[in-house]
């Protein structure tokens, strides 16, 4: 059974509405990767080390990353020779099969550690800008529709009107959040939630988290001061440490990702803004690269637009066009 018709079963049994979400959040990406792979199979009719070398730059245009190319290269000239393939149309599977491979995990790497004897806490971090506090609130609606009960914490306090927007969120969702004023200790906010959250059985606290700080005190020793609080008061919290990346920064967000998970064991991605970038690439160098799981992904505005990630559903999204001529080449012959 081909790599596509294989890829068809499994998204059969996922709802088309998660399918199309995909789809239509991959299209910048899509189209620009698709229309350049396209035209490269159409330039070069053999499989040769010039059609790998272009190849290569249209991987690192999309932010695939330059380690993650190297691989996928070496890979792809193994199963060439292996599978003796001369026409380059016959490698445009392949390609996707192997991206595939490099985003495959078992799937409980990428599902959220929710605990089921008790509350789970969830540290949100990441800089300013990439849209920290709006994921928190998609995340709570998630949460929500999945039966949990949630409460949110306003942790970052030093960013003027952050606060404001979190309960703007908490409001919209229909979930409680718990705050002090601007500039208070985001340490002392954490304790505050703790103790409400244990009070009100909530299944899950959703702490925010600074991303800048006014003063001299390093971001990293703050929020390693707010996680020995939850640790104290929930000795296996937190249960997630979900760092927020913005795609459209492309390998700035990879740099984002290796500081603070020098500092804060991060346990997942949330990767917002890719409808909004043709560089959707940046998923698989982070997986690659950092081995560390994208957990999420945003793929538009809406509150519902918070997708938990599956590998299918990108690759399906980003090789459709190819993937659906393949498919009507089996079908003819």
């Amino acid at each position: 059974m081909s790599f596509f018709k294989k890829l068809k079963e499994k998204l059969t049994t996922q709802t088309t509405e998660v399918t199309d979400k995909f789809k239509t959040g991959l299209e910048k990406t899509r189209d620009s990767f698709a229309t350049k792979m396209n035209e490269l199979v159409y330039r070069y009719r053999k499989v040769d080390e010039e059609f790998f070398e272009e190849l290569e730059d249209i991987l690192i245009g999309a932010d695939v990353g330059v380690n993650t190319v190297m691989t996928l290269i070496d890979d792809l000239k193994d199963e060439v020779r292996i599978r003796n393939i001369k026409d380059t149309k016959d490698i445009q599977p392949v390609i996707s099969e192997k991206l595939a491979e490099l985003l495959q995990k078992e799937e409980e790497d990428a599902a959220l550690n929710i605990q089921t004897d008790g509350m789970t806490v969830i540290l949100v971090v990441g800089v300013n800008g990439v849209g920290k506090t709006t994921t928190i609130g998609k995340l709570a609606n998630h949460l929500k529709q999945d039966g949990k009960s949630v409460m949110l914490a306003a942790g970052d306090t030093f960013r003027a009107g952050a606060i404001e927007q979190l309960e703007v969120w908490g409001e919209r969702v229909g979930v409680d959040v718990i705050k002090q004023q601007e500039g208070s200790d985001p340490a002392a906010v954490m304790y505050d939630a703790l103790q409400a959250a244990k009070s009100r059985g909530v299944d899950v606290l959703i702490c925010d988290t600074a991303g800048r700080l006014q003063n001299k005190v390093n971001l990293m020793n703050e929020l390693e001061k707010v996680k020995r609080v939850i640790e104290r008061e929930v000795p296996s919290a937190p249960h997630e440490v979900l760092l927020v990346l913005d795609a459209t920064t492309g390998q700035n967000a990879m740099s984002q990702a290796k500081t603070f998970g020098k500092s804060t064991d991060v346990s997942g991605i949330v990767l917002t803004k890719l409808d909004g970038t043709a560089k959707g690439g940046i998923v698989l160098a982070i997986r690659h690269e950092l081995d560390i799981p994208v957990k999420f992904v945003g793929l538009g505005e809406k509150v519902d637009d918070l997708q938990p990630f599956n590998a299918e559903q990108f690759v399906y999204g980003l090789f459709k066009d190819i993937l659906e001529e393949q498919e009507k080449e089996e079908i003819e012959d």
